[in-house]
């Protein structure tokens, strides 16, 4: 989405300063939509190369993006965990915030049942629930929220995959920091959903609340329904 677009003019600008130098720095991007290639103007590698690493003096060797056009999810959800462990897992993780609670392309889900609250989850909610908690890099059916949301991008709403591979909800548990930005008034009631109210998979962003390192950035407008 276009929520980060800002933090990279930021990082740009930093680095042409002087202030900022990626030469050792390596990044594994949270998705990428299936079935698109490197080339499409609307592939999160397109994206990254235009709005960033082009820009700095990032090594592109250390940059890591799902392959969209691998056709078995297995193969490539297994690799692209690979590379992240091989890394050795993730300092500081930048997030944004789908209207629907979405963070990657990690939708909402029916696991949880009467909103549970994060002071009072059992150890048998969540045993019961760690298939969705426990998801590493796996591809998902886009829901109609997201396409709709993302149609802006292509030519016509007909155009916007339906898939997507994602870096999944475990992983983005166990970065030692997350970093997540809103902006707009669009945002408003699902971050304060999100921050505020009950830990569930209906809001995948809620997750965020048992992590002990989270740091929010938001505008006003979206920080209206605080």
């Amino acid at each position: 989405g276009s929520s980060p677009i800002g933090t990279y003019k930021q990082l740009i600008e930093w680095y042409n300063k002087g202030d900022l130098d990626f030469s050792n720095v390596k990044t594994v991007n949270l998705d990428e939509y299936k079935g698109l290639t490197k080339d499409n103007d609307q592939s999160y590698y397109y994206f990254m190369y235009n709005n960033l690493f082009k820009h700095i003096n990032i090594d592109l060797n250390n940059t890591n993006i799902p392959d969209g056009t691998e056709p078995d999810s297995a193969i490539e959800c297994a690799r692209y965990n690979r590379v992240i462990d091989d890394i050795g897992g993730i300092d500081l993780q930048l997030l944004g915030l789908g209207r629907n609670g979405h963070i990657g392309f990690n939708e909402p889900d029916q696991v949880f049942t009467k909103g549970t609250h994060c002071v009072n989850l059992a150890e048998s909610t969540i045993e019961a629930n760690k298939r969705f908690f426990a998801k590493m890099t796996h591809c998902v059916d886009l829901t109609e929220s997201t396409i709709e949301a993302n149609k802006r991008f292509f030519a016509s709403i007909d155009d916007v995959p339906r898939q997507a591979y994602t870096m999944g909800i475990k992983t983005i548990m166990q970065a030692k920091t997350i970093l997540l930005i809103a902006s707009g008034a669009d945002k408003a009631r699902i971050l304060r959903e999100a921050l505020c109210g009950p830990v569930t998979p209906q809001v995948p962003a809620s997750i965020l609340q048992l992590h002990n390192n989270v740091i929010v950035v938001a505008d006003e407008a979206a920080m209206a329904e605080f």
